[in-house]
């Protein structure tokens, strides 16, 4: 997921590395902590990633105005991934 974030902010450095990652497992942690089952934290799920690279992007912009409307952008897709029964009921066979 690593690559794929740094792709979506536009770093090409290794210097960063170990920060994106820890806002990367940051905001992994904040879906959880939030209702979303662990299991369906990946980076196969096109709105988990969404959700994962919003987050970073509010993270590292340089521009007040555009944090906020990340952040803002966030915090609804994970109100929705909340309410959503497949983010937040674990299958039972």
């Amino acid at each position: 997921m690593l690559t794929k974030i740094k792709l979506a902010l536009r770093i090409d450095s290794s210097d960063l590395d170990m920060d994106i990652q820890e806002t990367i497992d940051a905001a992994k942690a904040d879906l959880q902590l939030s209702g979303v089952i662990g299991e369906k934290i990946t980076e196969a799920d096109s709105l988990i990633f969404r959700a994962v690279k919003i987050y970073c992007k509010a993270e590292y912009s340089t521009d007040d105005k555009e944090a906020e409307r990340y952040s803002k952008s966030y915090e609804m897709l994970k109100n929705h991934l909340c309410l959503s029964k497949e983010y937040t009921e674990e299958v039972q066979i």
